[in-house]
């Protein structure tokens, strides 16, 4: 075992329950704390010298204080179906083009640059909530089964679920007023 790993090892072990502590006041749910806390050490690991800290300690509070900051300034994102006017006359949604069974050109090229772009905002995600998305959604396994595979936390899985689903959404928004427009 390395020395960095020694080092996280014990800083997780010195630090790791206070440090959910100061994160859990400040945010509002425990999963959002348990991925701040993740994102906290995940920052740590990126370290390539861990004994270039002088002040471990002062350094993982900060790091989590700038992470709850980060998590405060993103705005709550819409659902995608709340931005259609329910009165528009050509009220469209994405099943509608995706779910058809019309093999026109128009449908084909409207199905394959959803697809597209859907696959290169997934590989934008980082990799967990890519999983919990793609396993969920698309392999129609349940969260809970998920949680249950991977030995994570259930509240953990649904947290990085709907950070997958909003960063998603927020990515497809132009694509979808696209769609709106066609």
């Amino acid at each position: 075992m390395t020395q960095k790993s020694k080092n996280i090892i014990k800083a997780v072990g010195d630090y790791g329950k206070g440090l959910f502590n100061f994160i859990r006041g400040k945010v509002t749910t425990e999963a959002d704390a348990e991925d701040i806390l993740q994102d906290v050490w995940l920052q740590l690991s990126n370290i390539t010298d861990t004994d270039d800290i002088d002040h471990l300690k002062g350094w993982l509070f900060k790091v989590a204080r700038n992470k709850i900051i980060d998590k405060g300034r993103k705005r709550t994102e819409q659902l995608i179906d709340d931005l259609i006017d329910d009165d528009e006359e050509d009220n469209y949604n994405f099943a509608d083009i995706l779910l058809t069974d019309e093999d026109d050109p128009e449908s084909v090229y409207l199905k394959e640059l959803f697809w597209d772009e859907l696959f290169e905002a997934l590989n934008e995600l980082p990799e967990k909530q890519r999983e919990v998305f793609v396993w969920n959604e698309l392999e129609d396994k349940t969260l809970r089964q998920i949680a249950d595979e991977t030995g994570e936390n259930l509240k953990t899985i649904i947290s990085r679920k709907g950070y997958a689903v909003k960063y998603l959404r927020n990515r497809l928004q132009q694509l979808y007023n696209e769609f709106l427009d066609y």
